[in-house]
């Protein structure tokens, strides 16, 4: 595979984990608003949903896809689109990718809060690491 079909690649499976997460989200808040028998309108507003669920990990993992992912997602089209791809990049977008789906299987299952942290500051400072290295590359090439 060359470089842009990994970073594609990379982003269709974050993409993809994205999609799984939401499904577990759809599963499990159905679940249990059959189980304690929650009217939908009582859950109509993030506030009510707050008070009323008791399991929002899968929820609460789909939200965090949307946050430091869209840098993700930002910097691979900045590098397919400018045809600027550092030889480094491919692979760790691959690792950034890995780090996201441990994120996501620690808060959707035992969520140990100490075990996400840590994979989410490992991430954290990888994609850090990633813009800046674009940036240093891309303006001294």
């Amino acid at each position: 595979m060359n470089p842009i079909q990994i970073l594609v690649a990379a982003c269709l499976a974050l993409v993809l984990l994205t999609f799984i997460v939401g499904m577990r989200m759809f599963y499990m808040r159905i679940k249990e608003m059959k189980r304690r028998k929650i009217p939908p309108q009582a859950v109509a507003l993030s506030s009510q949903r707050t008070g009323k669920f008791q399991d929002s990990r899968s929820s609460d993992n789909y939200n965090h896809l949307f946050e430091l992912p869209v840098l993700f997602y930002t910097l691979c089209v900045l590098s397919i689109s400018t045809l600027h791809i550092p030889s480094w990049l491919p692979a760790l977008a691959c690792l950034f990718v890995l780090l996201r789906v441990a994120h996501s299987i620690i808060q959707c299952t035992y969520n140990n809060v100490m075990h996400r942290f840590y994979v989410f500051l490992i991430g954290f400072f990888l994609l850090t690491a990633m813009w800046l290295g674009f940036a240093v590359s891309y303006i001294t090439t």
